[in-house]
């Protein structure tokens, strides 16, 4: 706490310091509030964070308080794909949390603002505001517009998988400039449901921020509104001493999975969310993924499932009128705290749905389950995770001959290539959390499935992750993963591959005394990386079902 550092006249070298920095006396007097600030220039979901502190900061002051602002890196999944670069985004989640709780205990804030955006830098402050447990409220920077091409909405999936549909000619170059330059038209977070925009509505589902953080296009004005508003309230969550581990509550979490089926959220939340409730000493057991999608209609499709964006979720009434059209079936906990001092029924009470195009009454749903779906069996003992809501209906239920490969690069090589062909199950292994290490996103080879027209044929399974923005029968986060000897790793050319999506099952058809006898002759493959950070990830990650969460050495 401040008082901690400044009072007395043992402290006096502190307010030398903090006079250093020019503050006056009187906002010494004040609680010193953190905004925690994601903004950089490199990332396109960040580019305009600065504006949103700069509001924060005016909240704060107007109720009381002294802001100081303080930085979190944040990588961008889009720049970073494809490329070795992607090693380096989940690992940054850990990073983030780390750093948040360095700098906030060596300077005695009193409470935080975080302003994250993208995929791990969300997470990462969430995991961080758990583990402090000060009060601590969050304001995103909001989601990028659509763009159009060809007269179509289109957001950064259609860019993508544009480059699978010029690789067959189905496009010509100039078309491919076309999406190139007009796909993601302004600053923000991706425009639809991909992992930034899927947890930053799950931040507000969960009870963490305010209403419109997960939606409010970031080039509005009601953005900067929001974040006044913000600044604001983390003074009421000091004066009441509301905390996030009140907040983030085994119920608030089974409200966060609720609300994740019903949006068709990406499948990095089933990543993420147990992270964040490791750090609140929960255990979120992956099994009550199924028990939670099962009594769940999904009742929206945005991109890249369907073809609404985040601005069209906003204007029909974001993420409190999907709350409120799910709370009719009696599915939330609405006796959960809020960071709005208010439980979660109160807050959405009044909420109403505008528009049942994008967001489907309860009682007429896209489906009565949920978006995703947890999958096991003899390839994945621990499970493996599927955006059910994104895969087209003929492929729910698949067998075809495995293509395997040990790394990213090598099957993307042979997509491009031809190699793969309808009916292939292609996996692609020693991508995990501790093999890749990193557990990369596999956006690049999804995207190429589905621009060269093998959506609807071809199954694509990995011990690594998928971006949001992947659509079609991608499964990722196997466990355990090959680097430690799963199933995964035993697999060959051709050994049939049985998916069953509306079971919840997915094994290989290989006699189990053949699966044993390859298991006796495996051998763990030499590390990727041997030095820096990312050896020291690896040596410490544990398996994706675990949330890919970092080993305890007390615990």
């Amino acid at each position: 706490m401040k008082k901690d550092i400044i009072s007395g006249y043992q402290n006096a070298p502190h307010r030398a310091l903090f006079n250093a920095l020019g503050f006056t006396k009187e906002e010494m007097q004040k609680p010193l509030i953190g905004i925690v600030s994601s903004y950089n220039e490199i990332v396109p979901g960040h580019i305009n964070i600065d504006k949103i502190v700069d509001a924060v900061k005016i909240g704060i002051a107007m109720a009381g308080g002294t802001p100081a602002a303080f930085p979190a890196i944040a990588v961008c999944d889009g720049i970073a794909m494809g490329h070795s670069g992607m090693k380096y985004s989940l690992v940054t989640r850990d990073l983030i949390a780390d750093s948040i709780e360095a700098m906030t205990l060596a300077h005695g804030f009193d409470a935080l603002v975080m302003v994250p955006n993208c995929d791990k830098n969300v997470p990462g402050m969430l995991m961080a505001a758990a583990r402090l447990n000060i009060p601590t409220i969050f304001v995103s920077g909001g989601p990028m517009l659509s763009g159009k091409v060809n007269n179509c909405r289109v957001s950064f999936s259609e860019m993508s998988e544009a480059v699978g549909a010029f690789s067959v000619g189905n496009i010509n170059e100039k078309q491919l400039e076309d999406f190139s330059e007009n796909s993601c038209p302004t600053c923000g977070s991706c425009a639809g449901m991909f992992t930034a925009n899927s947890m930053n509505c799950l931040t507000e589902a969960i009870g963490m921020a305010l209403q419109g953080n997960g939606t409010i296009p970031a080039v509005y004005s009601k953005r900067i509104r929001l974040a006044k508003k913000t600044g604001f309230q983390i003074m009421k969550l000091l004066k009441e001493n509301i905390r996030p581990r009140d907040i983030m509550t085994t119920s608030a979490f089974e409200n966060a999975l609720t609300i994740d089926m019903a949006l068709g959220c990406s499948t990095n939340s089933i990543l993420h969310l147990p992270a964040i409730a490791n750090e609140c000493e929960i255990n979120l057991n992956l099994d009550i993924v199924n028990e939670i999608s099962a009594k769940t209609p999904n009742i929206c499709h945005l991109a890249p499932a369907g073809h609404h964006f985040m601005e069209n979720l906003d204007e029909a009434g974001g993420v409190y009128a999907v709350m409120h059209e799910i709370n009719k079936l009696n599915l939330l906990h609405k006796n959960v705290m809020t960071c709005t001092g208010k439980t979660l029924g109160e807050n959405i009470k009044n909420s109403i749905n505008k528009n049942t195009n994008v967001i489907r009454s309860a009682n007429k749903p896209y489906s009565s389950t949920g978006g995703i779906s947890i999958l096991t069996g003899n390839l994945a003992p621990d499970s493996c995770v599927v955006k059910k809501s994104a895969v087209c209906e003929k492929m729910l239920v698949h067998e075809g001959p495995a293509k395997c490969f040990d790394s990213e690069e090598e099957a993307q090589n042979a997509i491009n290539t031809g190699k793969i062909l309808p009916g292939d199950v292609v996996i692609i292994r020693y991508e995990g959390p501790k093999g890749g290490p990193g557990m990369r996103e596999m956006l690049n080879p999804t995207s190429s499935i589905v621009g060269r027209g093998l959506g609807d044929s071809v199954a694509l399974i990995t011990d690594g992750r998928f971006s949001g923005a992947t659509r079609g029968a991608a499964i990722g986060h196997v466990s355990p993963e090959a680097a430690v000897g799963g199933p995964i790793a035993l697999i060959k050319d051709g050994d049939i591959i049985s998916i069953n999506i509306l079971e919840n099952k997915i094994n290989i058809k290989v006699d189990p005394t053949e699966l044993e006898r390859r298991k006796l002759n495996w051998k763990p493959k030499p590390p990727k990386i041997t030095k820096g950070y990312l050896a020291r990830y690896a040596s410490m990650v544990t398996s994706g079902n675990t949330g890919a969460i970092l080993k305890n050495p007390y615990k």
